[in-house]
């Protein structure tokens, strides 16, 4: 009787102990759901039906023809419209960062990192209004330009190309590197450079040969970051261009509104399939520039 009592007194330790161990990752259940029903799901029927033809057979037709023709190009064209945004936005938003962690006021970090969040989560229709509002054909600063003799619609400037469009990205993107990287310039220790002004090294020469390589890590898994930001906008592109540029978000947009052609309904899916290989391979490679980065930072 007292081997059976002590048997049973064991269970529910080891069941409490399990709990224990459990416990800590309750809080993170939540999370894991809001990502499987979000994200698993959605992502697994684009997969799925990127290799089905209307009837339901296997097929490998729908990606054969997102590699082709004005698919092909609209890659070529996203590729092209995020690589430029991203690494303008990437220099430009590590200078600022560098510039304020440099500063030795707070009310302007305060102040410059409240207006960061606030320019890095505005985009879609009200962004590009407001540029067509101040940069367009007949926006605020054209005529203000024009009238001072310097009409830029006149030297090969326009809004509703790739170029404008890499400047209206820019307007998120720059906030959101700068917010990305500050904590990475803060972390930067005061000593790597004192020392390296002892030792005789210029400002400059102890940015080149200490602060850009500690940062660089950071700094290329921040730039895939934006790189795919702006891969997968589409409110802003579609609202500013009316898809007169062929985009890969713009496209897919187009054939779930329902203009496809007979027997490439699931076209839309392989482009999708596309983007989230794209996507996959740049967190894949943040994730591998963000443990080179927690190295140092320890």
């Amino acid at each position: 009787m007292r081997r059976t009592g002590a048997a049973s007194g064991q269970v529910p330790r080891r069941g409490a102990l399990r709990l224990r161990r459990l416990a800590p990752f309750a809080g993170i259940v939540p999370f894991l759901a809001y990502l499987v029903l979000f994200l698993g799901v959605p992502s697994a029927s684009v997969v799925a039906a990127a290799f089905e033809d209307p009837q339901g057979r296997l097929t490998w037709g729908n990606l054969h023809l997102a590699l082709q023709g004005t698919y092909l190009l609209s890659f070529e064209k996203s590729l092209e419209l995020s690589a430029w945004s991203a690494g303008i936005s990437a220099v430009a938003g590590t200078i600022l960062a560098v510039a304020l962690a440099s500063s030795t006021s707070s009310t302007l970090k305060r102040l410059a990192t409240s207006a960061s969040a606030v320019f890095a989560n505005t985009g879609g229709l009200p962004l590009a209004f407001a540029f067509i509002a101040s940069l367009g054909n007949f926006g605020v600063v054209t005529r203000v330009l024009a009238g001072l003799g310097w009409n830029p619609y006149d030297h090969g400037f326009d809004l509703y190309t790739l170029t404008g469009l890499v400047i209206v990205y820019c307007y998120f993107l720059v906030p959101l590197m700068v917010l990305v990287m500050l904590p990475a310039v803060e972390s930067l220790r005061r000593e790597w450079f004192e020392a390296a002004s002892i030792l005789g090294a210029r400002r400059r020469d102890a940015w080149r040969h200490v602060g850009v390589p500690a940062l660089a890590p950071q700094l290329l898994a921040a730039t895939m970051v934006l790189f795919v930001d702006a891969f997968a906008a589409y409110a802003t592109a579609e609202a500013l261009t009316n898809g007169a540029i062929p985009l890969v978000p713009i496209q897919i947009g187009t054939l779930i509104q329902g203009n496809v052609l007979a027997g490439q309904q699931n076209v839309g899916d392989a482009l999708g399939l596309a983007m989230i290989l794209v996507v996959a391979a740049s967190a894949l490679a943040y994730a591998r520039l963000q443990r080179r980065t927690a190295r140092w930072q320890r």
